[in-house]
């Protein structure tokens, strides 16, 4: 049976998910690996070295984006764990968006317009009036979706390791 571009948007849920659930330590460890590992073929024709890998994933928990202060939404496909975005809130009106992903075997399906509008309204939930995000050069395709859906690229607004674009998007009228 092939799915239809609307069905397959259909399959899709979108909830916010303790940032230390199996489901979300699953997703963080696929999205980690998958631009670790981008990064170091395109810079040093190999893989992540898998202590650093290990290290590296261990180090960044994904507190931030425990309640009052984020969220971090798990999208599911058919039930299944297959996306995620995380909002953390700067200051009292800007949020940043982080963690957004979405499985490799699932792309195309819709959910990455879905995780971004979620991700928008829990920031507005939160008090947000604007998101910030960074990105890297190499991520040609995140760069792209920021842009199809309202996000304006800016000078950058944090000086974090590997960040070569920046991002905003104004969430009020």
């Amino acid at each position: 049976m092939t799915r239809t571009p609307s069905a397959a948007r259909d399959s899709w849920s979108v909830a916010p998910e303790p940032f230390d659930s199996p489901a979300a330590a699953a997703l963080w460890r696929a999205y980690y690996t998958e631009v670790s590992d981008r990064w170091y073929r395109v810079h040093e024709g190999r893989t992540t070295d898998p202590d650093e890998l290990e290290r590296e994933i261990a180090a960044q928990s994904g507190a931030e984006f425990a309640p009052p202060a984020g969220v971090l939404l798990l999208a599911r496909h058919d039930g299944e764990p297959g996306g995620t975005a995380g909002v953390r809130m700067l200051d009292a009106t800007t949020g940043e968006l982080s963690r957004v992903f979405v499985r490799a075997d699932l792309r195309g399906t819709g959910a990455a317009p879905l995780l971004l509008a979620a991700a928008e309204a829990a920031a507005r939930g939160l008090g947000a009036r604007r998101l910030l995000l960074d990105t890297r050069s190499d991520l040609v395709e995140a760069r792209a979706l920021y842009a199809r859906h309202g996000y304006e690229e800016t000078a950058a607004h944090n000086d974090v390791a590997f960040a070569e674009h920046w991002f905003r998007k104004d969430l009020t009228g």
